[in-house]
C-alpha cells in the first residue's frame, strides 16, 4: 500500500511540477518587480488623508521649529518600515513557467481577494530545491542594496517605479523585457490628460 502511495506521489510531482533551468538574472529581475508591486500594495492600503509631521530641529526667524506635513505613505520612516518586512511576502511566491510560451515568472499563490491566484491555471510550477527561499534572499539583497533609491522613488511618487528601480538603478532587468509596459504608461498618461481637459 505504501509503495502505491509513493508511486502516485511521484507521478503527481512529475506531471504537475516541472524542473527547469532558471536564468538567475531574469529571476532577480522578476523578484525586483514583484517586490516593487508588494511595496506599492502596502502603501496603497494607507489612508491618503493621514499625514505626519516631518522636520528637523531648525528654527525659523521667530524661533519656531520648522515642521512640514506629508502623507504617511510618502514618509521616509513609514516606507523604511514597510521595507523591513516586505521580503517576508516572497514566501508566498512560486517560480513557474507559462504553459502558452514557456516564459519564466514568479507568482503569488494568493490572489488579491485572498483566494487562489487565478493565474495558477495558466502556469506550470517549477520544482525548486530550496523551496523558494532564494526568492526571499534575492528580495533582501535588492532591498538592502537599493534601499535609498526605493525610498526616494516612493517618496517622490515617481511613475513606473518598476522600470526605474529594476532596469535603470539596479540593472537587473533588460530594458526590452518589459518594454510593452512603457506603451501602457503612455496610453494611461494620454487618458489622464484627456480627463483633465474635460
Amino acid at each position: 500500500m505504501n509503495s502505491i502511495i509513493i508511486i502516485f506521489s511521484l507521478l503527481f510531482i512529475n506531471t504537475f511540477v516541472k524542473s527547469t533551468k532558471i536564468d538567475s538574472k531574469f529571476l532577480k529581475c522578476l523578484v525586483c518587480r514583484s517586490t516593487v508591486k508588494e511595496i506599492e500594495g502596502e502603501l496603497t492600503k494607507i489612508d491618503p488623508s493621514i499625514e505626519i509631521e516631518i522636520g528637523n530641529y531648525r528654527l525659523d526667524a521667530q524661533g519656531n521649529i520648522i515642521h512640514k506635513k506629508v502623507p504617511l505613505a510618502q514618509s521616509e520612516v513609514h516606507i523604511s518600515d514597510v521595507l523591513d518586512n516586505i521580503c517576508e511576502k516572497m514566501s508566498d511566491y512560486v517560480r513557474a513557467t507559462y504553459k502558452s510560451n514557456g516564459q519564466l515568472t514568479i507568482l503569488n499563490l494568493m490572489g488579491p481577494s485572498g483566494g487562489m491566484n487565478p493565474e495558477m491555471s495558466k502556469v506550470d510550477i517549477i520544482q525548486d530545491a530550496d523551496l523558494n527561499k532564494s526568492l526571499k534572499y534575492y528580495c533582501e539583497g535588492i532591498v538592502e542594496e537599493f534601499e535609498d533609491s526605493i525610498i526616494s522613488l516612493f517618496r517622490r511618487k515617481e511613475n513606473n517605479i518598476k522600470k526605474q528601480l529594476c532596469t535603470n538603478a539596479a540593472k537587473l532587468c533588460n530594458p526590452t523585457d518589459f518594454s510593452y509596459e512603457d506603451d501602457e504608461d503612455v496610453e494611461e498618461n494620454d487618458i489622464d490628460e484627456e480627463h483633465d481637459e474635460l
